[in-house]
């Protein structure tokens, strides 16, 4: 184990609170179920109650439109299948066609795999080079009759491109579907505000935003249709069966209470430190080439291509030296496929798999960026110097 550990691989999962710990560790002698109606019971659903109101507060909503899920992936899950759902008897006048993108999360894509053999019509925006999506083509996807639902993640996991939210709700709403956004990436590192946004669904997760694994939730607009994803229960107003995970919703509730008092600062101080990294890397590595917006993006996302260097490699070489970070998706990195994102912004095959992402977090500093940029220059030396294929300032190095 190397002496210094830095962890940039925070879009994948953060490390706990300290405040979220302090509140997991009380909430334990709390063994209650909500549901129950004794004394035990009681104090657990004032707890889940509570929090509901607290992480409703934190994005612009009622507690009543608030649905605790075990993940951002389930959330996800929930809305989508409403649309497989809608072509028979819970909602007979739904209209049966989603319209997403290519660079959303796999829970998003692959659900809309399955539900395409389940009568569902899937189609599928193009983005641009630095992965926004076109309102041109979203317009005449909804022009054609029969879209319900347009699902556009808020900010991207893998290259933290910010999308126009507002402005896609319009346009859905405008042609009659519904809105949803998964905004796992975004939620606690920018503001998000529902009413703002205009979304009819939005998707969060606890871990995140330094709170546990195994919670997350949903926001469903009020009157908006629902279909249960989870049956067999009463729990969360008959939405969500299941016993409430207490504890999870509990830490939740505390790392918003802790985003609310830490977010804005942190936001601004991380995008300094994504703005060092940049300058440090284009000043010392030759042809290092950035993926993603270079402004409108999350301040704690850098994704940059080192041709010649392999993605794999990079992230080992680094783990040697006591450095975490990620060749993409965490939820994608047992597949040796390129990234899906980077392909679907126009990058090549080889320029996508020597692609690593930086993504910081609440306990980085500036010694730690400085330390990647001692670092990172001479494994990319050392990579390129095994490799056949690079030549310098060859084909990719004008693409920046």
């Amino acid at each position: 184990m190397p002496s210094r550990q830095i962890y940039f691989d925070n879009n994948a999962t953060t490390p706990l609170h300290p405040e979220v710990k302090k509140e997991l560790v009380a909430a334990m002698e709390m063994y209650g179920n909500p549901s129950s109606m004794h004394a035990f019971g009681r104090e657990a659903r004032a707890n889940v109650e509570d929090a509901r109101h607290r992480v409703a507060a934190f994005m612009g909503a009622d507690e009543s439109e608030i649905v605790f899920t075990g993940s951002g992936s389930e959330g996800n899950n929930t809305v989508l299948s409403l649309f497989a759902c809608g072509t028979s008897q819970c909602f007979p006048g739904m209209k049966p066609k989603i319209v997403t993108t290519k660079i959303e999360h796999p829970c998003v894509l692959e659900t809309s795999q399955c539900l395409v053999h389940r009568g569902v019509d899937v189609s599928y925006l193009d983005v641009d080079a630095y992965g926004k999506i076109d309102l041109g083509q979203l317009e005449e996807y909804l022009k054609s009759d029969g879209v319900g639902l347009v699902s556009v993640m808020m900010a991207n996991n893998e290259i933290g491109t910010i999308q126009d939210i507002p402005a896609i709700s319009a346009l859905a709403h405008q042609y009659g579907a519904l809105m949803h956004t998964d905004a796992v990436q975004a939620f606690g590192k920018i503001p998000v505000d529902v009413n703002e946004l205009g979304v009819d669904f939005l998707t969060i997760s606890g871990h995140k935003i330094y709170g546990p694994k195994g919670i997350g939730a949903l926001y469903v607009r009020k009157g908006t249709p629902y279909c249960p994803f989870i049956r067999g229960g009463h729990q969360e107003r008959g939405r969500r069966a299941g016993t409430e995970n207490t504890l999870g919703i509990m830490g939740l509730a505390m790392a918003v209470d802790m985003r609310k008092i830490e977010m804005a600062a942190e936001a601004e101080r991380l995008r300094g430190f994504r703005e060092m990294l940049r300058e440090g890397i284009s000043a010392r590595i030759d042809d290092a080439l950035f993926n993603g917006h270079p402004t409108d993006s999350i301040p704690n996302t850098l994704n940059v291509s080192f041709p010649g260097a392999e993605g794999e490699s990079i992230l080992l070489y680094l783990d040697l030296a006591g450095i975490a970070v990620s060749t993409g998706s965490a939820c994608a990195s047992g597949s040796l496929d390129p990234s899906h994102v980077l392909l679907a912004t126009g990058v090549d095959a080889e320029r996508a798999h020597g692609s690593i992402r930086i993504s910081m977090g609440r306990s980085t500093t500036v010694e730690d960026v400085e330390y990647m940029l001692d670092v990172l220059p001479g494994i990319i030396e050392r990579i390129r110097n095994m490799s056949t294929a690079y030549i310098k300032g060859g084909p990719h190095a004008a693409i920046r």
